[in-house]
């Protein structure tokens, strides 16, 4: 792999949302994804695939600095349109030789920006200039400082997207802190950068452009061009400035449009800036990810904990013989009569037998006993499954990440989420009815031997399974040390009667299987119960594995550095700072809005 394709497999784990959730500083981390994002797509990617590509040079400063004025006058026609009203420069505009169109109007630069040749919101309109010599093409950015959000993120975009940045700003306003954070980005990432110093009152221009020279050295950009272009009287806002204004400015670019060897050291000298700015971004950016792989794994964590209790819920429903109260214990009593009968039980095992017989062949239908277990069961799963729907919603609402998410999702959806689905009734009614026909296999395959046959047809494969089915509700381990009273001695007898029919380790066995197939059951319906949940965190999580295949294309792309020929003039010949970033002094600007400290000024 060259450094071409280890660029492209940074640029593919890109192509998703990676910070969905609103944990850590997830502004800033979406910010600087995009931000990468589009300096691959929009300068490292289609750079590195033309080396010999015209040099884009982009003017870029503050709202009413002078950009478009600048950029007509150095080509001496009226290409921009400078704004009289602010927010000004709504449409970039993109001044080409004519040799260099058909570059410039396919996708090579900027190709999320569609073409235009007139004033098109949302496009790059591209005009030909033949003042401009082939090889070099100057592009009049929006304002940095702009109201308008759209505006600042485009100038943004379009800077990250230049060989050269033409900087302009203005003797009343160089020091305010805006044009500086962009500047000290330029610093950082070795951008090749010149500074257009405009309207400066003659008395001004030694003072102001000592200043500015100042600031720049203690920003670590120290040996960065910088032009001055006097404060001249226009008549209007639309006027250029007089040729001799800007000559040294546009003498300057004449040369290095006449120069391929000193364009090609400005392309390199920014393209391995943006090279080793990856070093740090990338990392910075895998650890962002990891922090909201963090947060997903915590909102599934309540997820699994709040239907594990659920599972927990359901099995205590199993052994508090809470299942065999109500209607289950009325349509039972009517058998059973009173707790006499069931003191006498030892000894009357035989006689029960018979009159159970008997109450499973039409005097107490025994579809009502079924009914009834049926219906118990699908409440204990509707409530256990209620209260974890409850439970991992109010986890999500306080877990880092699930608000956010939850609103993301609306009121109505959460809502919906906090309780059991609407479908689960007839699927728990399924389950349960599945189950006691399993029960019932249970019963016809122990009843197949010849030694259980003919007592299994005394009471019925049906009657038989009922009588499982009660000892499955009233037992927790097999029906040792069951308790003699829960719901009036059904547990007992249920195991007395079945002992009787297939012997004592048999009915071990038959309720342990049982009651395993109804807990795999409902453990599947929770299942897909707690699916609602994660299904809304799959939709939006970021693959797994995105960091790794961050840091790892990082390393190939560091691995391939060598790749790209270095610029080897010294700094001084340079039409900007190349220092490494790691070498320059901190900006240490304080907050005041000036990188000076002093007051703003108007």
């Amino acid at each position: 792999m060259d450094l071409l394709g280890a660029l492209e497999s940074l640029r593919r784990p890109l192509d998703r949302e990676l910070f969905p959730l609103a944990v850590g500083e997830a502004e800033a981390d979406r910010r600087a994804l995009r931000e990468l994002t589009g300096q691959l797509d929009d300068y490292l990617l289609p750079r590195l695939r033309a080396l010999d590509a015209p040099l884009l040079a982009v003017v870029g400063g503050s709202t009413g600095a002078g950009k478009s004025t600048l950029v007509n006058s150095l080509v001496g026609a009226d290409v921009a349109e400078p704004g009289v009203l602010r927010p000004t420069t709504l449409v970039p505009t993109l001044v080409v030789s004519p040799a260099d169109r058909s570059w410039f109007m396919g996708q090579n630069v900027l190709p999320g920006l569609s073409r235009a040749t007139g004033q098109s919101p949302g496009a790059l309109r591209v005009v030909t200039s033949p003042a401009l010599g082939a090889g070099l093409a100057l592009l009049d950015a929006p304002d940095i400082d702009s109201v308008v959000t759209a505006n600042r993120e485009l100038a943004a975009q379009l800077l990250a997207a230049a060989d050269l940045w033409l900087f302009v700003t203005t003797a009343a306003r160089y020091a305010d802190e805006v044009p500086w954070s962009f500047l000290r980005s330029a610093r950082e990432r070795s951008t090749a950068l010149a500074v257009v110093l405009d309207r400066v009152p003659a008395e001004a221009v030694e003072p102001v452009s000592r200043d500015l020279a100042r600031l720049l050295a203690e920003n670590g950009l120290d040996g960065t061009r910088l032009f001055t272009v006097p404060e001249i009287a226009l008549p209007d806002e639309k006027a250029r400035l007089p040729a001799a204004c800007v000559e040294p400015v546009s003498a300057w670019l004449t040369g290095l449009a006449a120069d391929a060897a000193e364009r090609a050291r400005v392309v390199r000298q920014t393209l391995s800036g943006a090279l080793d700015s990856l070093a740090t971004r990338v990392p910075s950016l895998a650890t962002a990810v990891e922090r909201q792989q963090a947060a997903f794994d915590g909102l599934r964590s309540v997820v699994t904990g709040a239907y594990a209790g659920a599972m927990a819920d359901f099995d205590a429903g199993l052994r508090d013989g809470s299942l065999l109260r109500g209607e289950v214990l009325a349509r039972w009593q009517d058998f059973i009569g009173t707790g006499d009968l069931m003191r006498s039980l030892e000894s009357r095992v035989g006689r029960l037998r018979d009159r159970v017989v008997g109450f499973f062949t039409g005097r107490v239908p025994e579809a009502r006993l079924r009914d009834a277990l049926e219906s118990g069961v699908e409440s204990l799963i509707r409530g256990v499954a209620d209260g974890a729907a409850e439970r991992a919603l109010e986890g999500w609402s306080a877990a880092p990440g699930g608000a956010g998410l939850l609103d993301r999702l609306g009121a109505v959806e959460s809502a919906r989420l906090g309780r059991a689905s609407a479908g689960l009734g007839g699927r728990a009614e399924a389950a349960v009815r599945g189950w006691q026909g399993y029960v019932l296999d249970l019963v016809r395959e122990e009843g197949a031997e010849r030694r259980t046959a003919a007592r299994v047809a005394s009471f019925g494969v049906n009657g038989a399974g009922l009588l499982l089915m009660l000892a499955v509700f009233a037992s927790t381990g097999g029906l040792t040390g069951i308790e003699v009273g829960i719901a009036g001695g059904t547990s007992v007898l249920s195991q007395k009667l079945l002992e009787a029919v297939f012997g004592d380790q048999a009915v071990r066995t038959l309720t342990a299987r049982a009651r395993e197939d109804l807990r795999d059951r409902v453990r599947e319906l929770l299942a897909e119960e707690s699916a609602r949940f994660t299904a809304h965190l799959e939709t939006v999580e970021p693959p797994r594995g995105t960091a790794d295949a961050l840091r790892a294309a990082a390393r190939r792309i560091e691995a391939h550095r060598a790749d790209l020929p270095a610029a080897d003039l010294p700094a001084a010949d340079l039409p900007a700072a190349d220092l490494p970033a790691a070498d320059l002094p901190a900006a240490g600007l304080p907050a005041t809005g000036r990188a000076d400290g002093a007051e703003e000024r108007p």
